[in-house]
């Protein structure tokens, strides 16, 4: 996994080494094809000018309610005292913000992030750090009732590392407001004895006295140790939640290193960033039962790195899908991909990708096992 923040990568001019020229000779080949391959795509090599209608819509622009009337907070000081560390799990619905949430804590991506539902499908921790304390976020994918194998594999997992975390916290998304999936998340807490923060989020969507009516709604239904307000998404608020988790999680030595952020593999972390990538170009075209998988990551000796990806999809008519006319949709799915990917590990990337249907994925054991779910009985 990439360290929080690591020196300049060497970008010096290539080594003229036989095995390097090799590499380069098939990165420029590949480029070259005009037609993609009955299975694959090639790699998208450093283009970087796409057009700005392209880009995912953000939310930034959204105006605060000045009712709220809250002011941009500087960073806390650091916690001081004996070193803690703890584990913390998010849970809530889906697109309640909880990979948002996490990525802010932790200062960088950890988590992919996409308005399509239960992005997230593994469990992500990120490593946070306040002074004295190390809090390891656990992001969980969304608690809803389930229907497929996958689907039951995702909240069973969710559900099991909430029992063994050390602080529970329940996001909410504040403009969705309480609903039957909040009901049903809050019915079940109630039998798990950790110290829980009730955190909702997106308050720049949502009217003061709303907001504290579903506050008052909510903890009349569930006890809660501290109640939060933030918008995870312009970070406001988001320095007080981390202060608690840090103030909370027990006494005790650090388990990972002050300079890494996730336990994730880089590997892992990489080809969740391509399927982020092709949910946020595909939209609702594509079903949710598609994966991304890394299949080859190799430094090459001029310090950069070729990567090779495959993308699995479940019918045919789903790969012409991510391809695209012509191969545009996977092209530009490639280009974005490789240009976070470079700039979270700081070399120059080579990506290719492949795309491939493989039936029934979903019912695949190996597939659970790559992505750390158990695999549930029955259909």
């Amino acid at each position: 996994m990439a360290p929080r923040k690591k020196a300049g990568a060497d970008t010096a001019a290539p080594d003229q080494h036989p095995a390097v020229a090799e590499e380069e000779a098939l990165a420029a080949a590949a480029q070259q094809e005009e037609d993609v391959a009955e299975d694959d795509i090639v790699e998208d090599e450093l283009s970087d000018d796409l057009p700005e209608d392209d880009l995912p819509d953000d939310d930034e622009d959204d105006d605060f309610d000045d009712e709220l009337d809250r002011a941009e907070r500087a960073p806390l000081a650091p916690l001081q005292g004996p070193t803690r560390c703890g584990f913390v799990a998010l849970l809530g619905a889906p697109n309640a913000g909880k990979s948002t949430l996490t990525n802010a804590l932790v200062g960088t991506k950890v988590s992919i992030v996409s308005h399509k539902v239960q992005t997230t499908r593994s469990i992500v921790r990120g490593i946070a750090l306040d002074g004295a304390a190390q809090v390891v976020l656990v992001d969980t994918p969304g608690i809803f009732a389930p229907k497929r194998r996958l689907e039951r594999a995702m909240v069973s997992s969710a559900w099991t590392h909430a029992a063994d975390a050390d602080v529970i916290a329940l996001l909410v998304d504040a403009n969705r407001g309480l609903d039957e999936d909040i009901e049903a998340l809050l019915g079940q807490l109630k039998d798990i004895r950790k110290p829980r923060a009730l955190i909702l989020n997106k308050i720049d969507l949502i009217r003061r006295d709303s907001l504290l009516a579903l506050a008052a709604a909510i903890t009349e239904r569930a006890p809660f140790d501290r109640v939060f307000m933030v918008s995870a998404l312009t970070g406001d608020g988001v320095n007080d939640v981390r202060r608690w988790f840090a103030e909370t999680v027990p006494e005790g030595p650090w388990l990972y290193p002050e300079d890494q952020v996730s336990d994730a593999p880089m590997r892992m972390l990489a080809a969740e960033i391509t399927r982020e990538k092709m949910f946020l170009r595909l939209h609702d075209e594509l079903p949710y039962r598609s994966t991304v998988e890394t299949e080859s990551w190799k430094e090459l000796r001029n310090g950069s790195v070729r990567i090779e990806q495959t993308i699995f999809v479940e019918r045919e008519s789903q790969r012409k899908i991510v391809l695209g006319k012509g191969g545009n949709t996977i092209k530009t799915i490639s280009s974005e991909s490789r240009k976070e990917i470079s700039e979270i590990i700081e070399q120059p990337v080579h990506l290719f990708l492949f795309v491939k249907v493989r039936e029934s994925w979903a019912d695949d054991p190996e597939r659970y096992r790559e992505m750390g779910l158990e695999f549930p009985k029955g259909g």
